[in-house]
């Protein structure tokens, strides 16, 4: 209660937070859920890595550090052990084809302007200076969820949780991918990598050569980034390694080369199965039986993608 109450703490912070604590509990609801459904052969398994990650999220901010770690580790166990799977129950909650048909021709295109809530709340955040982009895309969530109501009175708070759950479930461990990726690029630019980095590309870029910097720079952060599987992971290091002594450095616009680096990395990200988000994720839920297919489909244009902005970054820098 006492955060909440602080002064200091920013309005959007607060917000946040709440949504944390209702993410949470959904990640709970998906562990006792799974415990529940005696078709899961890893129901053990699942409803400790649920439940677990369910605490970290909703009581991370108030639970001793040490603890955080246990638990984390103690959520990871049933993964590594392939103990996080998805019975039948939470397929039993999902529309059937003529539900989907019905509600297609009810409701048609309107159907995207929920998913629009989104992005146009997240601009509205990024715009207000005491909220954010996240705090506004969570707040766009609430909105969505309200329209869906409007749009069929089935949709209740069961109908949510239930398809909440069923996403997950969907997803695995493989969900918590892309945040322990962007945690290990923290540690990576804590622990000096940038720096050893740095030193490496020093004997290859010659001194005060932005245009080869900043080449260097954008495919060291697609290619980066396919190790790490998120370009916010690789962009730190890669920005403390070449970004900033070999173009910031010398003059080079740092808002301009900052998103541009960023576009880079996602290049990588279409070509890399670390981003389990965006090329695995989808495998599993469409159960496609080429696990590379997203790949392999997105390689050229991730080649084609990674010049354009090499371009854009030498004429707008």
């Amino acid at each position: 209660m006492q955060f909440f109450m602080d002064p200091t703490v920013t309005v959007g912070t607060k917000i946040l937070e709440v949504f944390y604590i209702f993410m949470g509990f959904m990640s709970v609801y998906a562990g006792v859920r799974n415990l529940r459904d005696t078709t899961n052969k890893a129901r053990y398994g699942t409803f400790v890595f649920w439940t677990a990650l369910g605490i970290v999220i909703a009581f991370g901010r108030w639970i001793p550090a040490i603890a955080d770690g246990v638990l984390i580790i103690v959520m990871i166990i049933p993964a590594i052990f392939k103990q996080v799977r998805k019975g039948t129950a939470s397929d039993q909650s999902a529309p059937t084809e003529s539900e989907v048909a019905a509600n297609f021709k009810r409701i048609g295109m309107k159907i995207f302007v929920p998913a629009l809530c989104l992005g146009v709340f997240a601009i509205i955040g990024a715009l207000i200076p005491s909220i954010s982009a996240l705090t506004g895309c969570c707040i766009g969530v609430m909105i969505a969820a309200v329209i869906l109501y409007a749009y069929s009175r089935d949709n209740k708070p069961q109908v949510f949780l239930n398809d909440s759950e069923r996403l997950l479930s969907a997803m695995g461990a493989l969900c918590m991918l892309p945040m322990l990726l962007a945690s290990l690029g923290a540690i990576f630019t804590a622990a000096g990598v940038g720096d050893v980095i740095a030193k490496l590309v020093g004997g290859v870029i010659p001194k005060g050569n932005v245009t080869v910097g900043i080449i260097v720079f954008a495919i060291g952060m697609m290619l980066f980034t396919m190790i790490m599987g998120n370009a916010f992971a690789a962009i730190t290091v890669m920005t403390v390694g070449i970004g900033a002594p070999f173009v910031l450095a010398y003059g080079a616009d740092p808002a301009v080369i900052g998103i541009l680096a960023l576009t880079c990395g996602y290049c990588g990200t279409l070509m890399t199965p670390m981003a389990a988000n965006f090329n695995i994720v989808p495998v599993a839920m469409l159960d496609m039986k080429d696990r590379m297919g997203v790949i392999k489909n997105q390689v050229l244009p991730a080649l084609v993608m990674i010049v354009v902005q090499i371009v854009y970054m030498l004429i707008a820098r």
